[in-house]
């Protein structure tokens, strides 16, 4: 440390990082954010993709549809309603017992090695 005791004032200016984008925020209207949060809660949507075609993050979109989905402004759809049903005939006894994340489906030993196949992607997909 010099003898004089003497000190340097620093003068410091906020600026934007050099790597942050110079971009301004974006405004979404209600509108956009209706249309793009319905779109994104059709069944088979993929969330990531429709966010960057609109051009903003995917959490962003994610974030704007847990906020309407709390707030009770939509309503995802039930299971029920997007579960397609096969009619099986049981001709046997036997019954088997297939258990999917919660869901139990029940076949006749008989049924059709194609058909059971699309009662469990139904479920799956659901």
């Amino acid at each position: 440390m010099p003898d004089d005791r003497s000190f340097h004032v620093l003068e410091a200016v906020p600026n934007r990082l050099e790597a942050s984008p110079q971009r301004a925020r974006r405004r979404w209207s209600a509108e956009a954010k209706a249309r793009l949060i319905e779109e994104s809660l059709k069944p088979g949507a993929n969330v990531s993709a429709i966010a960057g075609e609109a051009g903003l993050p995917p959490a962003q979109l994610f974030g704007w549809r847990r906020k309407a989905i709390k707030s009770g402004a939509v309503t995802s759809q039930q299971d029920a309603a997007r579960l397609g049903f096969v009619e099986v005939t049981p001709t046997a006894a036997a019954v088997v017992e297939i258990d999917l994340g919660g869901v139990v489906i029940r076949a006749g030993a008989d049924i059709n090695q194609e058909q059971l196949m699309r009662i469990i992607r139904a479920v799956r997909s659901a």
